[in-house]
């Protein structure tokens, strides 16, 4: 009995934090339909298109559908060699993805969210060019991934507490 009281009152308290859910509302919610109404133009460079594809995958964006925000993306996509070896060959390289964006709103033009979201990846440098090249490209195309969910959770955020 005493058992049963205290979970219902931790239940109780719980409830009155004034955690709510992301994502309330299911598809027909605030932040869904918010998300659904981002407009992502094309951005530059293989890295942009990667991004761009991950974005609209993940927000839910319907071509025909009429978009309320804009999202400009400005990437910044670095390859740099570390791990220099005994014979002046670079052994380890990393490649940097950071992504400068602002969420825009159509009918007003106001910036309602101006951010940079970025990640990183180490990549072993091995005999073979062209498994270097491949582990390069597999690491910009994780870190596009990466950076997108950055980016979109913090889209809903923004969205969730719009008006």
């Amino acid at each position: 009995m005493m058992r049963g009281l205290v979970l219902a009152l931790m239940l109780l308290l719980l409830s009155a934090c004034g955690l709510q859910p992301m994502y309330a509302g299911g598809g027909n919610g605030k932040v869904a339909r918010g998300l659904a109404g981002i407009e992502v133009p094309p951005i530059e460079g293989q890295a942009g298109w990667l991004m761009r594809n991950a974005l609209q995958d993940r927000i839910g964006n319907q071509p025909d559908a009429g978009a309320t925000y804009r999202l400009d993306v400005r990437l910044d996509d670095r390859l740099e060699g570390l791990g220099v070896l005994g014979d002046d060959t670079i052994g380890r390289e990393r490649r940097t993805l950071r992504a400068r964006y602002q969420l825009v709103d159509l009918a007003s033009g106001k910036i309602l969210l101006d951010a940079t979201a970025g990640s990183d990846a180490g990549i072993d440098v091995v005999s073979s060019e062209y498994a270097t090249i491949a582990a390069e490209q597999t690491a910009l195309e994780n870190l596009t991934h990466e950076v997108a969910d950055r980016i979109v959770t913090q889209l809903a955020l923004t969205l969730r507490q719009q008006k």
